[in-house]
């Protein structure tokens, strides 16, 4: 390392821009073939030839390509479908470069703080992975360790992400994908604050106190920094262990994800934007629910969170006008009728299972990995011809985030109520109350919207 840090993470950006371009450079070759060729599988032939050049780079590209793909309306069905195979996790970075990391945030005596520290990691992603570690008083931690270099590497990767939208762009000008990709640069930017998400942790816990079957990892502030994350060790199961657990537990882990989710929203207008399955973890004993990553949190302002209960209102009423104001607090601006009903038939979906007062799964006869994709390329279709249309940023992870639930429903084969369910977490609903609320614990957590 030399002693310029500013030339340092100069050169890194520059590295990775000479990397990531490589890769999509033959993607590009790859549009510019199948474009002149055509034909019915052009897109998806594209499409291909863009995730295998994702696939290669890894990184922030990566996870940002995913977290598009789970957008319902971000990118084309074709380029969804491919990017959503993507992999998350990445070869873990071994022993000595752990050392390094390691005393360059808590100094060269680090390893004297710890009873033990595991040489390998126990999970490995795009931005960091993982360690397990004890402490002398026996405590067993989880220490969250970023890779070197992310600050520079997201940079350049979304810069990158946006020449990928500028080709999906020319294939299909339905979406107007641009709000997306900020909004997507904003929570990329705050996953790599670990100081934010260990006070995200203290938020949730707050939040959820009224659960005890929802359990909070417990940040450690004297072995955490802005790029280290220590907190108590939540040791539990994935979900997809519980796949063919019987049907009373699979619905109870099912009524624990909709309270981990929306509690925090109806109450003060907070949201995980990133629910995947990997986020959560079954408790063996009371099959209580783990909530794992903080790095996603989106706090809303008080006028969108009364825009989706008034929305899930007016669907459940009929009321056109209803659904009028709604988009409009969601920020959605210039709206003629066409687009209003081609939305609408993408909300209808999103809300059905709310609207619909009995038990049952969230999605009938649907596979996880399919959740969304065929409403989706309806809507797309319509929005071809009523297009374009550009999506509110502030709309962008709560529709994610609908789809991501859905899913994990979908592998529990969950049967539940969800309008009951729905209807218990708005007792009480007061915009007011919710902007008031969302100041306090803000506060108290140390969080800013």
């Amino acid at each position: 390392m030399s002693q310029d840090p500013e030339r340092d993470r100069l050169l890194a950006r520059a590295g990775r821009l000479a990397q990531v371009g490589v890769n999509l450079a033959g993607a590009g070759v790859s549009f510019g073939v199948n474009r002149v060729a055509g034909g019915e599988e052009a897109d998806a032939r594209i499409a291909k030839a863009l995730k295998d050049a994702l696939g290669r780079t890894r990184g922030p590209i990566m996870k940002a390509a995913q977290m598009l793909a789970t957008i319902p309306d971000a990118l084309p069905p074709e380029f969804a479908k491919e990017l959503a195979t993507l992999q998350a996790h990445a070869p873990s970075m071994g022993w000595p470069f752990v050392k390094r990391r390691m005393r360059a945030e808590l100094g060269a005596d680090w390893e004297a703080r710890f009873a033990s520290f595991s040489q390998d990691a126990v999970h490995a992603a795009s931005l960091g992975q993982v360690h397990r570690a004890t402490l002398a008083d026996g405590r067993v931690l989880a220490c969250k360790l970023q890779y070197p270099d992310m600050a520079s590497a997201v940079e350049t990767d979304l810069a990158q992400i946006s020449t990928v939208l500028g080709l999906i762009r020319s294939i299909d000008g339905s979406i107007d994908s641009s709000e997306a990709v900020k909004e997507l640069g904003d929570r990329l930017r705050e996953e790599l604050d670990y100081v934010r998400e260990a006070r995200a942790m203290r938020l949730y816990a707050r939040l959820l106190a009224s659960r005890p079957d929802i359990h909070v990892p417990e940040p450690v502030e004297a072995l955490s920094t802005q790029r280290l994350l220590s907190m108590s060790w939540l040791e539990g199961q994935p979900i997809t262990a519980y796949k063919e657990a019987d049907q009373g537990t699979r619905n109870a882990i099912a009524e624990r994800l909709f309270a981990a989710w929306w509690v925090p929203m109806t109450s003060a207008g907070v949201i995980h934007g990133d629910p995947h399955l990997g986020n959560y973890a079954v408790r063996a004993g009371d099959g209580g629910l783990n909530l794992l990553d903080f790095g996603c949190i989106r706090i809303f302002p008080t006028r969108f969170v009364e825009g989706v209960v008034r929305l899930y209102r007016a669907l459940l009423a009929n009321d056109w006008d209803g659904q009028v104001a709604a988009y409009e607090l969601w920020g959605f601006k210039g709206l003629k009728r066409e687009l209003l009903e081609t939305l609408s038939l993408w909300a209808r979906f999103i809300y059905a299972p709310l609207l619909d007062d009995r038990v049952r799964t969230v999605a009938d006869g649907t596979s996880p990995g399919e959740y969304g994709r065929k409403e989706a390329m309806k809507v797309r279709g319509l929005l071809r011809q009523h297009g374009p249309v550009t999506i509110p940023r502030e709309f962008v992870f709560m529709d994610r985030a609908a789809i991501g639930l859905g899913s994990a429903y979908l592998h529990l084969n969950a049967e539940l109520n969800y309008h009951r369910l729905f209807e218990a977490s708005l007792e009480g609903f007061d915009p007011v109350a919710i902007g008031a609320r969302q100041t306090a614990v803000l506060a108290d957590s140390g969080l800013v919207a």
